[in-house]
């Protein structure tokens, strides 16, 4: 049984990220249903996929539904989860690995939707599950699903990239953090969208600059530091991880790319949450 459950983990886990935005909360509804399952005759159950996806989907209706009885803290004084993956869309794996992440902006826009809605929206559109089964999660019927998955799909706007927009979007990256480097302060405003933010994480909170020149003369200036930038993708966006010449992780850096400019940067600088992201290891 533990067997058939860890060939389940890893789509559990992507289905309850997507549902939660937390993988941290993800892999407690992840192990909640291990639980579960550890309690039945799991002899007795005909579809094993099926019924982990269900206890899975509920657990997290529970929670969305928790979340929203409490107060919550605005997107303004907090910072998306942040997914880090090698940067090698020509391989398959990591093409696979791209698919499974999931944007901050998508994230923002699902925690508009109400938890049905998420969660039909989810299951459907991301994870071809039959609105029938659906329905069983959410205690609706076969056509109450297909319209709240309607209604979500409506609300969201999830951008997929080509293969070409995701090299462009990278060329962007690099020509930003080339042009940092060089103390090119001209050509930092050319790349960046004149209302761009960056929020940074740190020990002591978030940090926000706004506007073109703010951004330029912080990039200029951290630029400076010696240190060691390696590509990565974080939530499926260009992005880069600086390293001490001690491999000691120092950041990470996503750049949210809009036709052909930067109009958002986000930044990790917290000591204690870097040492617990799965961080690619540095190179050379």
């Amino acid at each position: 049984m533990a067997a058939a459950f860890e060939e389940q983990r890893g789509r559990l886990q992507a289905v309850a990220y997507r549902m939660l935005g937390s993988r941290s909360d993800a892999e407690d509804a992840v192990q909640e249903a291990w639980l579960r399952l550890a309690r039945l005759d799991a002899g007795g159950i005909d579809n094993l996929a099926g019924w982990l996806t269900t206890v899975v989907g509920r657990v997290c209706i529970d929670q969305l539904r928790s979340r929203r009885a409490k107060p919550e803290t605005s997107y303004e004084e907090q910072l998306p989860e942040m997914v880090v993956t090698e940067d090698d869309t020509e391989g398959p794996e990591d093409a696979a690995l791209l698919a499974d992440s999931i944007g901050p902006a998508l994230l923002v826009v699902l925690d508009t939707l109400g938890p049905a809605e998420r969660l039909a929206f989810v299951l459907h559109d991301m994870f071809a599950v039959p609105f029938e089964d659906i329905g069983q999660i959410v205690g609706r019927s076969t056509d109450a699903s297909k319209m709240l998955a309607s209604r979500a799909r409506r609300k969201v706007q999830g951008p997929h990239h080509s293969t070409a927009e995701r090299r462009q979007q990278r060329a962007v990256v690099d020509a930003f953090l080339a042009a940092a480097r060089k103390g090119d302060f001209e050509e930092l405003l050319r790349l960046l969208d004149p209302d761009v933010t960056w929020r940074t994480r740190t020990a002591h909170g978030v940090t926000v600059r706004l506007g073109a020149t703010e951004v330029a003369a912080h990039a200029e200036r951290g630029a400076r530091a010696r240190a060691t930038a390696q590509r990565v993708l974080v939530n499926g966006e260009p992005g880069v991880v600086a390293w001490s010449a001690g491999g000691r992780p120092l950041g990470v850096l996503a750049c949210t790319v809009v036709d052909g400019r930067i109009v958002e940067i986000r930044s990790m600088r917290d000591p204690d949450q870097l040492a617990a992201m799965n961080l690619p290891r540095p190179r050379g």
